[in-house]
């Protein structure tokens, strides 16, 4: 792992369940500073739940997970609501407020956690906006607009306070090829331009390996694999090398544990047969 100084985000020894049942179990990894750090794995592996550990909408049963040094279990609520501050979230498939415009849209940040006048509001809106290449539908309302360009709606207001850090959840999941492909270079050009921290979660190989700075794996609450994406294309692990290749046959299978389809259906002998 990366040392701390380096590292925004770190995780050490962390265990997580829900009731009686695991979800992370052990995981140690670092986050570090103006990389694009990809969380990936097959679904319910836990990517979502470190996210909301980050956030401290969750807490871990055990182990460490700090933000710029800071315990983030052991925050106070005022506290926890300045980390928060400095974090920004593009939720799956963008979450925008239906009933107000793209504008009032990027400006909800700015208007619920500071006293910036208006005007001032309005000069970052426009911004945001403009970064993300959708100044000229502020007015719209998201109804209005495509899936792609809510998608960069949502991540105009991610960014709208200067966080350090943004987390994106599925920011590819539905989009077309043309508006995942634009999606993707944005938040590369955005974390380089911005001096970023990001974390993503997705299931798109190709679009998330071509942006990604480290790619972690994981499955079964554990790091399957972690490294640069070539390395991580190029590891021996047969359920890394499964998701990898989505492949059908592997460690992760097709069917959940059940009983035989002959004591669920009730065949019978013919010999007990009417």
């Amino acid at each position: 792992m990366s040392s701390p100084s380096s590292s925004l985000v770190v995780l050490r020894d962390l265990h997580f369940g829900y009731g009686d049942r695991p979800i992370l179990e052990g995981v140690s990894l670092a986050v570090p500073r103006g990389k694009i750090t990809a969380l990936m794995g097959a679904s319910g592996g836990g990517k979502t739940t470190v996210l909301r550990l980050i956030g401290g909408q969750y807490k871990a049963q055990s182990g460490s997970l700090q933000f710029d040094g800071q315990e983030v279990a052991q925050l106070t609520h005022t506290q926890l609501y300045a980390a928060r501050r400095r974090m920004g979230m593009l939720f799956q498939f963008g979450a925008l407020f239906t009933d107000i415009s793209v504008f009032d849209n990027v400006a909800f940040p700015l208007r619920e956690h500071t006293s910036l006048p208006e005007s001032m509001v309005r000069d970052i809106v426009l911004m945001k906006l403009e970064a993300v290449g959708l100044r000229g539908a502020r007015d719209l309302l998201p109804s209005e607009i495509s899936g792609g360009m809510a998608r960069r709606v949502a991540l105009a207001r991610a960014i709208a306070l200067d966080p350090e850090l943004v987390m994106y959840d599925e920011p590819f999941a539905g989009l077309d090829p043309i508006s995942l492909g634009t999606a993707a270079r944005l938040i590369r050009q955005l974390n380089d331009a911005l001096g970023l921290t990001s974390i993503v979660v997705s299931h798109d190989l190709d679009e998330t390996f071509a942006i990604a700075d480290q790619v972690v794996v994981l499955a079964n609450g554990r790091i399957a694999a972690q490294g640069t994406p070539d390395e991580v294309r190029q590891s021996t692990d047969p359920l890394v090398h499964q998701f990898v290749s989505a492949a059908p046959d592997g460690p992760v299978r097709f069917h959940y544990p059940a009983a035989s389809a002959g004591q669920d259906f009730g065949v019978h002998s013919p010999q007990g047969r009417a």
